[in-house]
């Protein structure tokens, strides 16, 4: 008993690379390279990094929908990755995803009704009109109207989309949501809406969610805990107010520097990024930062560095090793 709801060991995701007349393997990228993390009950774990990092993989890995490459996914004391498909398919009552585009999450031929419907099916939950049932209220808890389950995905707003995408996740009553930049491609001024609808609702049904994205802002406003990925790799991971006032990683601060802050008499430094980000097809060596860092040592060159610890505030970084 581990005590935590989810707990991630040694995670990897490597994609082959295939060229030639046979489509032999040349070579594979390790878009998800040795991530470990784990989950409470009734928390937010926050993810960032840039595009490429890895952060969707990882939660795509969680939910088994792609397979990883080695590594222990624990839910509720249950390894995940030798589940049956029977037993997968019963887990995932348990643990539901929220897709960045709801528009391409939700089946344009069937009504609000039929979509969020679909879960209970699935699972044999409910009669025909307990399902009416709960489908209304879903609605209602997202802060739409029973009446739009008689209407069709078109016939929505990007931000009313994505309502009716986290009341198809509650539908199965899941303990854990992973949400994949579930307010990304909405109005700043939605986005709003939609986090503090996810914070009403988690306390309301006490979810705990994994919610990745790419904005350090958005995941500061909702998450107890933050882990930064870069090029497959956790980095950094820690209280979400002790690694935004403290960050120890090169390369959280440097993100850091870079967030826009409401206040125009605070000064702030940007640190700066210098070169492009590697391929995960052909990663550094040693730290995979390194080529970027304005802090490298020979050591980050040559050996990747462990996760160490500072009070409770892990990074992956040779300056803390001594």
């Amino acid at each position: 008993m581990s005590g935590f709801l989810l707990e991630v060991r040694g995670l990897k995701k490597y994609f082959p690379i295939t060229g030639g007349l046979f489509g032999k393997v040349q070579g594979q990228v390790k878009a998800v390279d040795d991530v470990s993390f784990y989950v409470k009950k009734g928390e937010t774990l926050g993810i960032v990094g840039e595009s490429g990092c890895g952060k969707s993989t990882t939660g795509r890995l969680l939910m088994r929908l792609i397979e990883a490459s080695d590594g222990s996914i624990v839910f509720e004391d249950k390894e995940m990755t030798s589940l049956s498909k029977n037993e997968l398919r019963k887990t995932r009552r348990d643990i539901q995803m929220v897709f960045q585009d709801p528009y391409a999450s939700l089946n344009p031929r069937h009504s609000i009704q039929q979509i969020l419907e679909e879960p209970l099916i699935v699972h044999g939950i409910g009669s025909k009109e307990e399902r009416k049932k709960r489908v209304r209220e879903m609605l209602e808890v997202v802060g739409l109207s029973s009446y739009h389950a008689r209407r069709y995905p078109h016939q929505f707003s990007g931000g009313q989309r994505q309502r009716i995408g986290i009341a198809k996740a509650l539908m199965t009553k899941p303990k854990l949501i992973i949400a994949d930049e579930p307010v990304s491609a909405l109005d700043v001024s939605i986005q709003a809406q939609v986090l503090n609808l996810m914070k009403d609702i988690q306390q309301e049904f006490g979810l705990t969610y994994i919610f990745i994205a790419h904005d350090l802002g958005v995941v500061r406003h909702i998450s107890d805990r933050v882990g930064v990925m870069y090029l497959g790799r956790l980095i950094e991971l820690a209280d979400g107010e002790d690694l935004y006032e403290n960050p120890l990683h090169p390369y959280t601060k440097a993100l850091l520097s870079a967030v826009p802050v409401p206040d125009p008499d605070l000064k702030r430094v940007p640190v700066p990024i210098v070169g492009e980000l590697p391929s995960p097809a052909n990663p550094p060596t040693g730290c995979a930062f390194h080529t970027r860092c304005p802090e490298c040592m020979d050591i980050c060159r040559t050996t990747r560095p462990k996760a160490f610890e500072i009070n409770g505030h892990l990074a992956a970084c040779h300056l803390y090793s001594k």
